[in-house]
């Protein structure tokens, strides 16, 4: 389009902003790239039809005449965590645990666990986090990374019967000579009168807790013989007077530190008649005053454990009965010998 402007016969003038070329047409001046501007330096010159204007760089707005940074950050949605607005522009940074998507504007989640694998034992990957956790055995150290071993030992007495055994992620128990481990933390007494012993032809093994002894088959002294296992028999009236008619041995293992009053052993009479009165008596192996006979019925009595054995230790108490045959008036005693062997431990 060609602008005109008559000021008098046969001249053309063209208006501000243009210039006339040589056919007389009005041209736009481009005062932009001819220097004819006032833009500052720090501003970019755009021209226009009859005209120019001046705006500012990318990132940069008009303060009346002059360009200023435009904070990006304050119209927000830019960045998904956070804005940091810069000269002329911004960048977009994530919170701990996350990564600047490809766009430049997204945060992603860091898989910390496949990316530096932080933990000692397990990792689980959390968003914008990770949570570390140990092996059976192990607990976290105060830095949250590292395991230590949990020293099952030192929790409570009871983790086993004899000896606590730690060790890296576990423990065991021990049980001491004489015993086995049953289970995990129970000692059960081994018999060796059954596994495996030294006891010669003419001894008898008995087994008791923690141990074993070798007894004589045949226990009887003189004027006494044996007349069925475990019983000697005085039949000669001469040499048996004043003695008891009979001797009974028997053998019993108690634990060590049992808990008292306890009921220990009974004894009965095997023989009753009708016309007869039993009593029954500690004879001897009492001098301690362990034991007590509590009578049960008129036939029978109980020998009661009163003071708590330390073992291993063996004693030997004698219960004698005596039986009264009130219509023949006729006395006769026999005794029973209870060897007790107190194991060495409770157990």
């Amino acid at each position: 389009v060609l602008l005109l402007q008559g000021v008098a016969a046969g001249a053309t003038q063209c208006l501000l902003g243009f210039t006339l070329d040589e056919q007389n047409y009005c041209q736009d001046v481009d005062e932009c790239s001819q220097g004819l501007h006032t833009c500052n330096a720090d501003q970019i010159c755009y021209n226009t039809r009859g005209s120019y204007t001046c705006q500012c760089h990318p990132g940069y707005q008009k303060h009346g005449e002059q360009c200023v940074d435009r904070n990006e950050c304050m119209l927000s949605h830019y960045c998904m965590h956070r804005c940091v607005n810069t000269a002329g522009s911004y960048h977009c940074e994530c919170k701990d645990g996350y990564q600047l998507a490809s766009n430049n504007h997204s945060c992603v989640d860091v898989n910390e666990c496949d990316l530096t694998q932080p933990c000692q034992h397990q990792c689980f990957n959390l968003l914008g986090s990770y949570i570390c956790q140990c092996d059976q055995g192990y607990e976290l150290a105060p830095d949250s990374v590292s395991c230590v071993d949990i020293d099952e030992c030192a929790f409570s007495s009871y983790m086993c019967q004899y000896v606590c055994i730690n060790s890296p992620g576990g423990y065991s128990c021990i049980c001491p000579e004489g015993y086995q481990l049953q289970r995990t933390r129970m000692c059960q007494d081994i018999n060796e009168c059954d596994t495996g012993h030294e006891c010669r032809e003419d001894e008898m093994c008995w087994n008791y807790y923690g141990g074993h002894r070798c007894y004589p088959q045949n226990p009887c002294l003189e004027p006494y013989v044996l007349t069925s296992e475990n019983r000697c028999s005085c039949q000669s009236a001469g040499a048996c007077r004043g003695l008891s008619q009979s001797i009974v041995y028997k053998y019993m293992s108690i634990h060590s530190e049992r808990t008292v009053p306890a009921d220990i052993f009974q004894i009965q009479a095997t023989n009753i008649f009708p016309s007869a009165h039993y009593t029954f008596r500690i004879k001897a192996g009492n001098d301690g005053g362990e034991f007590f006979l509590r009578r049960i019925s008129s036939v029978g009595a109980m020998l009661v454990l009163t003071k708590s054995l330390e073992g291993p230790q063996e004693l030997i108490v004698d219960l004698e009965m005596i039986t009264q045959h009130t219509v023949m008036n006729y006395r006769s005693s026999s005794l029973l010998r209870l060897t007790i062997i107190v194991g060495p431990y409770p157990f």
